[in-house]
């Protein structure tokens, strides 16, 4: 697989596993960040930082992991946008959250250039990426799976097929977002009410992880409050963009999300109070805060 050429967009904690476990796949990857130190450790492990220097016709996937739909679009189709220099055939493999319209819209730009466009958000986490274990929502015709199998076959541990129209993968990845942030803001509300009626967080992850009221993300982020260690392995910044995305969604289809409201109500206060570049379940800081409570670390 060394003759196939990788540019990944982005070398954030995503983009940066996913062009690690390329790489490790035996795909030949460059990657490109606005962070030069990103590129550095990149280049680091073996790969070429920045832009393919063969050329954007010689590239025969490009796996874009940028922050929000506005990136995508510049990355794609800017002032130096890579899709207008791609080959006929290429494929842009899309990992950001962006509605179900963005992803048709996009693909229907790809179309006019001859680049298939798989709608491909991305699920998992830091370490899942690194190590070649994402799970992605991937939409998008046969042909566009085809090009991007040997992608997907270094990142994914699971590729779930949505069908051929680009946007049912992100339509899954907003319910998927709103469950989670949904679910890390009130495993927030559960630990720190548990700690006004005398549990410890520490009991509280012992006791419900093994009853009906756990969830996944209680599971992987109420560890993080009890360690009092908020090193961000996903940002509180991410939940008022995602959320936001899902309401916008929820909005155009004419449908009331008032829990994924509330929820995005309090990531929102999580930012006002100077939390947003801590990890996500620095949420509970919030209502530590409104409850007059100190959480494990003495950081309330």
């Amino acid at each position: 697989m060394g003759d196939f050429a990788v540019q990944v967009i982005g070398l954030g904690s995503m983009g940066f596993g996913m062009a690690q476990s390329c790489l490790r796949a035996g795909l030949a990857t460059c990657g490109a960040d606005m962070n030069p130190e990103a590129e550095a450790r990149f280049a680091a492990l073996g790969g070429q930082a920045g832009f393919a220097s063969s050329g954007a016709d010689k590239i025969d996937a490009v796996v874009v992991v940028v922050l929000n739909a506005a990136q995508l679009e510049a990355v794609l189709f800017g002032p130096e946008g890579i899709v207008p220099r791609l080959r006929e055939g290429a494929v842009v493999i899309a990992c950001p959250t962006v509605a179900p319209s963005v992803a048709r819209d996009l693909a229907g730009r790809c179309g006019a250039y001859g680049v298939h466009y798989l709608d491909a958000p991305i699920s998992g986490g830091a370490a899942k990426a690194a190590e070649g274990a994402l799970s992605i929502m991937a939409a998008g015709p046969a042909e566009a799976f085809a090009a991007a199998r040997p992608v997907l076959d270094a990142t994914a541990a699971k590729v779930f097929d949505l069908g051929p129209e680009p946007g049912a993968g992100s339509a899954m990845k907003a319910v998927n977002q709103l469950l989670a942030g949904v679910h890390i803001a009130v495993m927030g509300e559960a630990m720190a009410f548990g700690m006004t009626q005398g549990v410890s967080p520490a009991a509280f992850l012992e006791v419900i992880s093994q009853c009906a009221g756990t969830s996944w993300m209680l599971e992987n982020r109420a560890p993080h409050v009890i360690d009092g260690d908020y090193t961000p392995r996903s940002q509180i910044n991410i939940w008022p963009k995602d959320l936001g995305i899902v309401l916008d969604i929820a909005r155009e289809a004419g449908f009331s999300a008032p829990i994924t409201a509330t929820a995005l109500q309090q990531y929102m206060v999580a930012v006002g109070m100077g939390l947003g570049a801590e990890d996500d379940a620095a949420i509970t800081k919030v209502y530590a805060r409104n409850a007059g409570i100190e959480l494990p670390g003495g950081d309330d």
